[in-house]
């Protein structure tokens, strides 16, 4: 047993070009089962769109991958590494995950980023990168005072796709994140996410993501 007071550091480094492995995963919930003998592999820097009705389990999965659901059966693997207690915080640490919720902390816009930002120092971000990527998004400086709570279904998501791109981590989950947006929006998101060097998952109903770059497609009925 190891002592409560050592500290245990772990790096995940690349050993090998299956970024996320399910295999044979079963998972039940309420008598439901969500995942039976469930396998899925998936690629360093591939594009995956996850698509299929409400209630199947696709937001789960992530769930899987972030250590915030255990499976009853199978194994999940993040780069060779599994999804224990001894790997996870390096784990999460390599992985955005973008809610369909857009779960943010209800506080002032740039108080929340500089938060994010300082808690995050392996990333270094330059004004320019932020001033940038906000007129990319279409985000008026303005809303840096503007609080969370009082922002729009739009702007939310926007504002959880700043902080994504920001913190450039090498995976990305992201859970329906163009619901909200207008159709010139929706296009610029898939076109940049999907010209990203990074393992994405995307979980969305919009057909979008299917014109804009290679992506291979999940179907889930």
């Amino acid at each position: 047993m190891i002592p409560n007071s050592q500290k245990i550091n772990i790096t995940i480094t690349p050993e090998t070009d299956k970024m996320i492995v399910f295999e044979s995963v079963y998972l039940k919930q309420k008598n439901k089962d969500i995942f039976l003998n469930f396998n899925l592999v998936v690629q360093k820097n591939e594009k995956i769109l996850i698509q299929g009705k409400s209630g199947i389990g696709k937001t789960t999965l992530f769930k899987l991958v972030l250590g915030f659901e255990k499976m009853d059966q199978g194994s999940v693997t993040f780069n060779g590494y599994p999804i224990d207690k001894v790997h996870i915080k390096e784990i999460r640490e390599q992985v955005f995950y973008l809610s369909q919720d857009i779960d943010l902390k209800k506080d002032k816009v740039g108080l929340l980023l500089d938060e994010i930002l300082t808690c995050n120092p392996k990333r270094t971000i330059k004004d320019s990168s932020l001033t940038n990527l906000m007129s990319f998004l279409d985000l008026n400086p303005e809303i840096l005072e503007q609080n969370v709570k009082a922002l729009s279904g739009g702007e939310r998501q926007r504002v959880g796709l700043l902080i994504c791109f920001l913190l450039d981590r090498p995976v990305w989950l992201l859970d329906e994140p163009t619901s909200a947006l207008d159709d010139a929006m929706k296009k610029k998101i898939a076109a940049y996410v999907l010209d990203q060097d990074k393992t994405i998952i995307i979980i969305s109903h919009d057909d979008v993501w299917k014109k804009n770059g290679p992506i291979k497609i999940e179907r889930w009925l």
